[in-house]
């Protein structure tokens, strides 16, 4: 694997996680930037790392530096990503990498214009159990995929000034953690939901407090998801088929999977499989990205982030819940 200048925009609590990760997979980090001195200095400390900036655009034109890794809020993602690739360099951006279809369309063509990886921090795309999951549906054990339910609910302090809850920096349920959910539901539909359904409570400052989203494809498939910010909910997938239904709890950094096998209507058989180390997360999104950037293709793993981006907007369309920078 090729060792790479990585350049980290972020010191927040999952850029400390993502230095841990790739002092571990790449043996150091090039650089990091961040507008608090007093943040940079420190983190740069604790992860060892030489190069500081309180200015990430000087730091993304340095040309030592081939992946910038993005961790700031959302609303900074999509200018960051475009500066990034318009410098020639891979960008990994964490989740969600931008706020509406319109911007991703417009970064992920760009990406591809300039043969560069852009790739989205969504961990569930990169864990190990995943991979055992879609060959044993591959191989037919659940017969047709009918239905997948998904639930994602965390319990907020009621802050408004948090940046969970304000519309300024792209607030709400549905960018925080429903990209874990529509990402689940859209791995194990056969197509792209053609047809949602939703509805919305709101939270005083005007972001989605929580939601419920039933998405069907063109084959009639169907997923149904909770999301919820202000009521804690397990983190809960279920696949269900003709012949069978897995369960995966803690889905996005899930290791195990309980899979019942329902022969008939009264006979059913359980397996349980296992793969991977919830701790190494991180790792295997790193390790996913820099084997991105040495075999220059991502896996389709940017095509599976467009389709939940575009669920994603047309979900908050329809509620007419928009942003300043919509």
């Amino acid at each position: 694997m090729t060792k790479l200048n990585w350049g980290m925009i972020g010191t927040g609590w999952i850029a400390h996680e993502m230095a841990d990760a790739l002092n571990r997979v790449n043996g150091e980090i090039y650089a990091v930037a961040d507008v608090n001195a007093e943040m940079l200095a420190k983190f740069a400390r604790e992860k060892h790392i030489r190069r500081t900036f309180t200015d990430a655009d000087a730091m993304i034109a340095d040309p030592n530096i081939d992946v910038i890794y993005i961790a700031t809020p959302h609303t900074f993602h999509y200018p960051y990503i475009k500066q990034a690739l318009n410098a020639g360099k891979h960008v990994f951006a964490e989740k969600a990498i931008t706020v509406n279809a319109k911007q991703f369309d417009e970064v992920q063509a760009l990406a591809k214009a300039k043969g560069l990886i852009l790739t989205e921090g969504l961990t569930l795309l990169h864990m190990p159990l995943y991979q055992k999951v879609q060959a044993l549906i591959a191989a037919g054990k659940l017969g047709d995929i009918h239905m997948v339910q998904v639930n994602f609910g965390s319990l907020k302090d009621y802050d408004p000034q948090n940046r969970f809850f304000n519309k300024d920096l792209a607030g709400g349920a549905l960018l925080d953690i429903g990209g874990y959910a529509t990402a689940f539901a859209r791995t194990f539909l056969n197509q792209q939901p053609n047809v949602s359904l939703t509805t919305v409570k709101y939270f005083p400052t005007g972001v989605d407090e929580q939601s419920g989203i039933i998405l069907k494809t063109p084959d009639e498939q169907m997923a149904v998801m909770a999301l919820s910010l202000r009521a804690k909910q397990p983190k809960r997938g279920v696949i269900s088929g003709t012949k069978g239904y897995i369960e995966i709890n803690d889905y996005p950094r899930a290791t195990t999977a309980e899979i019942t096998y329902t022969a008939d209507a009264h006979t059913t058989t359980t397996e349980t499989i296992t793969a991977g180390n919830a701790a190494d997360a991180l790792v295997y999104e790193v390790q996913d990205m820099q084997r991105y950037v040495d075999q220059g293709h991502d896996d389709g793993q940017l095509a599976l982030s467009h389709d939940v981006s575009h669920i994603m907007s047309d979900v908050r369309n329809q509620w007419g819940m928009t942003f300043p920078f919509d």
